[in-house]
């Protein structure tokens, strides 16, 4: 059964805390203290299946970063698998999209993982599968490796992850009492697996679930990123900071998924919301400020540094950027999807040295930021539907909790009424909501 029409949003809800960004903790209302309480996260697990919503998701970072310390309201990182285990238990349909890295795990332990989670929320589990930018020197002395061979071993990774799925089969448990077979044997096969970077037997240690394998997404809009999305994902997790660049990616991952033989609808694209909801439009604009009040002119540059490998430290703000001030586009950056957005946003437009240190690719990381009230966003989330740049979105709440409430009370009712969102659930599956 699919439960959802091609003029439909697919919407999820990021539990990362960015409402408490900047300096919005530090309001005495905030609520910053109930962060490290997995029940503040059930309960609005809560609230997002009460919306209908698709499913929550979770990013994942496997290092500790200066800029995670200090001033930034942080209770670090949990795992997230077990993160969604106890809110599987408290919710009945809501997808749950863990992130794992490909390049610091072991697949066997993954795909186990996985299918485990996927067991515990009866068909709700989802892979958000990233290749990680950081954190190499908390799993071995190896340097970090390149980009082409993080993609080459996540290629191969999600192969054999999706061969374990395959493995043990739902269809291998019999539970035949007459004739005392409880799972039939000759279903359940090993993978014998040798490639260049894992060698796996197999099989998996637990059958699949009933409907169907977790569903797939991928984070990351890079040329070799757009290349894997397109061939693997059900959804990717994307940066856009613009119409422009939405329309170009979506087409592109369309024209690549029929080119590898997918049916182009096969894979959504669900940029991050980052959303500043107010009553009105002034006060959404001092929410997004404050959000963003602790980034210093130094952090500012720091952050485009090492984003594009660009230092315009030594110009004034009012310096326009061209094209020949871009440093060569080989030089390692620490993400190629941002430092590929903002390098286009540069040739383009010939922007002053402050319109790039105010770039979301510099302050935040590149999503789509929306300010104003609840008709504000609503008619800037249904413009780029229309224009065919998204499928959907995942929701970051950006300034405060209130900004979160307007989106469930508000922002969301009115997408109903307008039968770009659902208004009721009707499948109780991930695969079902996403219509695979």
């Amino acid at each position: 059964m699919t439960e959802k029409r091609p003029n439909q949003l697919c919407i999820g809800l990021s539990l990362n805390a960015t409402w408490m960004k900047g300096d919005g903790w530090r309001h005495p209302d905030s609520g910053v203290e109930k962060m490290d309480s997995i029940d503040y996260y059930i309960d609005l697990a809560k609230m997002a299946e009460n919306s209908k919503l698709d499913f929550l998701f979770r990013a994942d970072y496997l290092y500790v970063s200066p800029q995670m310390l200090g001033d930034s309201s942080n209770f670090g990182s949990p795992d997230p698998a077990l993160f969604f285990a106890a809110i599987a238990r408290e919710t009945e349909r809501i997808g749950l999209v863990t992130t794992i890295s490909t390049t610091f795990n072991p697949p066997y332990v993954v795909a186990r993982q996985l299918q485990s989670l996927h067991w515990l929320s009866n068909g709700r589990a989802g892979w958000n599968i990233v290749t990680s930018i950081e954190g190499a020197d908390n799993f071995s002395d190896s340097p970090m490796p390149s980009p082409e061979e993080r993609y080459a071993m996540a290629m191969e990774f999600t192969d054999v992850v999706c061969k374990l799925w395959e493995s043990f089969p739902n269809e291998a448990i019999v539970i035949d009492r007459q004739s005392g077979m409880f799972s039939d044997k000759d279903k359940v096969a090993a993978i014998n697996h040798s490639g260049k970077f894992f060698s796996v037997k197999g099989p998996l240690t637990l059958p699949a679930h009933k409907s169907g394998t977790p569903p797939l997404f991928q984070a990351g809009a890079s040329d070799i990123g757009r290349n894997f999305a397109s061939s693997v994902a059900d959804a990717i997790f994307a940066a856009m900071p613009d119409i422009e660049s939405g329309v170009e990616l979506r087409n592109d991952l369309r024209r690549r998924a029929a080119e590898q033989g997918r049916d182009p609808d096969a894979i959504k694209v669900l940029p991050g919301l980052y959303f500043f909801l107010a009553d009105t439009r002034e006060e959404a604009l001092e929410l997004h400020k404050a959000a963003h009040a602790n980034l210093s002119l130094e952090r500012r540059h720091a952050s485009l540094k090492s984003v594009l490998g660009l230092d315009l430290s030594g110009y004034p703000l009012d310096k326009r950027v061209t094209a020949d001030m871009l440093p060569d586009s080989s030089q390692a950056v620490r993400s190629r999807t941002h430092a590929e957005l903002l390098r286009r946003y540069i040739i383009k437009n010939q922007p002053t040295v402050k319109e790039i240190l105010d770039r979301p690719e510099v302050v935040g990381s590149a999503h789509w930021v929306s300010v104003g009230t609840v008709e504000d966003v609503l008619n800037d989330i249904i413009e780029r539907f229309e224009a065919g740049a998204i499928d959907g979105f995942i929701a970051l709440p950006g300034g405060s909790e209130q900004s979160m409430e307007l989106f469930f009370e508000k922002l969301v009712p009115q997408l109903v009424e307008r039968d770009l969102f659902r208004s009721e659930y009707t499948g109780s599956t991930f695969r079902e909501h996403l219509g695979i």
